[in-house]
């Protein structure tokens, strides 16, 4: 195995080997489980040596009773093999849980991503569900095959040799199953994905679908993936259930051919009949591993493209790095020649910005659509990276403080206000487990958005659900500003906060801004209206992704416009 294959897989690896002592035990309970498995053989062959010949109740009630003890021995056994592969599972699961979480909020970055299903999410579910599965108890019984049938050359050489034909004949079976199926797991797999993105796009444009009347289209091209997938699926289970069908088959025909052929050797006066049924028996003990696992190739098939890609997105996607903790920062923003390209893009939709901005002083961010202006907005918060040039807060790189740090020194409100489900104090609290009840409200008081929030169903303990319609978009805003201020952030990085407010709205905007300047807060306001521009110190003037100006705010609107700064910008949003 390469090199980078064994990096791609050591996260992985180690997380199974946490378990090795765990695994050590479920090897040695399998190997008593197999040695336990040879009871009824052992038992046919003392009635028939035994009990038989001595007519003897007593020896047959003696052996019987032992058998009972064993068979129970041998189910308690199997019982704690199938608890520790199921605990082995929830093991791996609870030690990759964080890790594959975190992968799926950088894979969410990608515009291309956004709305696709959780893969890594999928597959570590799919590994954890096989390792709790009887199929593990059945791939460490494969190795004891061997043993069985040296047990049966022991018998005799003819039916070692008709065991070890079985044994070829059931996996050349398993190998064809494997070999015709690999593809075709692939391919339902690959188009069941495509379908359950298509219902997570349609499901997130409800309203654009319902209201444009797109329901009949859309759900002939969800029905058209699901019908492509049941197709891969059922062609899938055709071949599997053949193979499965044909082994069980070839299982029964060759315990029954070992009764034949021990018959044969019987009648010869070679053998004895007990010898004959019992290696019946063991030919069924052999073969029965090898009957699960091709029974179960497309589990076995699943774990193993599950493994497949979480080994690709460890490697792609690097483990957070530790960074030495740093004092608290001052509220200093120093952008140097940043240039930013999108997650998943070659272009570049910002170079080489340069600027600062001071504690105490706001910066509004203009210029016409498509400027880079929520580009450099996600860029500040850390959301994408710089890929030239460094962005710094107090001094310092923002990527040497860890992202939950980072967040709480800067107050972020998209574009796009996200709720989520959960409470409204929640909301604003960033569900910070250990809120302080008071630092909530004086949040939504800098907000302006205390009466308002008393004036819903329940106060603050207003339960918001995933599409909430109970809020108008002012609203909305005016909680999503209220979670910006939350903590008392040294940065605010406001990106359009007044495209839905009305004019109390606008003039909550402008206070909680003038508030934050007093404070020695930095604010920086990513917007199209004049009227966003009222408390602000500086502007810059983005197009095309580069700076077209940059300075106080009345030169540089005087110098962009060639006349006198409108009112509504000197005079505040009356």
């Amino acid at each position: 195995m390469s090199k980078k294959r064994n990096n791609k897989n050591r996260e992985l690896l180690a997380a199974i080997g946490i378990s090795a002592r765990a695994l050590g035990g479920v090897a040695a309970f399998s190997a008593v489980v197999n040695i336990l498995a040879l009871t009824g053989t052992l038992f046919m062959l003392q009635v028939y040596d035994r009990v038989i010949p001595s007519h003897s109740g007593a020896t047959l009630l003696a052996l019987f009773a032992l058998v009972i003890l064993l068979y129970l021995l041998m189910g308690i056994l199997d019982n704690a093999r199938s608890r520790v592969l199921a605990r082995i599972g929830a093991r791996f699961q609870d030690r990759l849980d964080e890790r594959v979480f975190r992968i799926v909020l950088k894979q969410s970055r990608l515009p291309s991503e956004r709305q696709k299903p959780a893969v890594a999410l999928n597959s570590l579910g799919t590994i954890q569900g096989f390792l709790a599965s009887p199929l593990p108890g059945a791939i460490f019984d494969l190795p004891w095959v061997p043993f069985f049938l040296t047990i049966m050359f022991a018998f005799s050489l003819w039916l070692g040799l008709l065991g070890i034909a079985g044994a070829i004949i059931v996996a050349a079976l398993a190998v064809a199953n494997q070999w015709l199926t690999k593809r075709k797991n692939a391919d339902a797999y690959r188009i069941r994905l495509e379908a359950d993105a298509e219902t997570e796009r349609t499901r997130k444009q409800i309203e654009t679908v319902l209201g444009l009347g797109m329901v009949g289209p859309f759900l002939m091209r969800w029905k058209g993936l699901r019908a492509a997938s049941l197709d891969a699926n059922l062609a899938t289970s055709d071949i599997s259930g053949r193979l499965t069908s044909a082994s069980k088959a070839a299982r029964q025909f060759l315990q029954s051919a070992a009764l034949g052929l021990g018959a044969v050797l019987v009648l010869a006066g070679d053998f004895h009949a007990g010898a004959m049924i019992a290696c019946s028996i063991l030919l069924g003990r052999a073969l029965a591993p090898i009957e699960q696992v091709i029974g179960q190739w497309g589990l076995i098939q699943r774990a193993w493209e599950a493994w497949k890609n979480l080994s690709v997105l460890f490697d792609v996607i690097e483990d957070e790095a530790q960074h030495m903790p740093l004092p608290r920062p001052e509220a200093r923003i120093d952008v140097e020649a940043a240039s930013v390209v999108p997650p998943g893009e070659r272009k570049p939709v910002l170079h080489a910005i340069t600027f600062s901005l001071t504690p105490g002083k706001a910066l509004a961010v203009i210029g016409p659509c498509a400027a880079g202006k929520s580009s450099l907005a996600r860029a500040l918060t850390g959301v994408w990276p710089a890929a030239a040039g460094i962005i710094r807060l107090g001094g310092a790189d923002i990527n040497e403080y860890p992202p939950d740090t980072l967040g709480r020194y800067l107050g972020y409100l998209p574009q796009t206000v996200t709720l989520f489900p959960g409470t409204v104090a929640q909301n604003i609290a960033r569900f910070d487990e250990n809120a302080d009840p008071e630092a909530v409200v004086r949040a939504a008081q800098k907000a302006e958005a205390h009466q308002m929030i008393l004036n819903l169903p329940m106060g603050y303990d207003t339960v918001l659900t995933e599409g909430e319609s109970l809020l108008s978009g002012g609203q909305r805003q005016r909680l999503g500003l209220a979670r910006a201020l939350y903590g008392d952030p040294l940065v605010l990085v406001l990106d359009e906060p007044n495209a839905s407010l009305d004019d109390d709205g606008l003039r909550a905007l402008n206070g909680a801004i003038a508030e934050a300047k007093t404070d020695g807060r930095a604010v920086i306001i990513m917007s199209h209206r004049p009227s966003a521009l009222a408390e602000c110190d500086e502007v810059l003037v983005l197009e095309k992704g580069q700076v077209r100006a940059w300075g106080p705010r009345d030169e540089v609107l005087s110098r962009i416009t060639g006349a006198q700064v409108p009112s509504v910008v000197t005079g505040g949003a009356k």
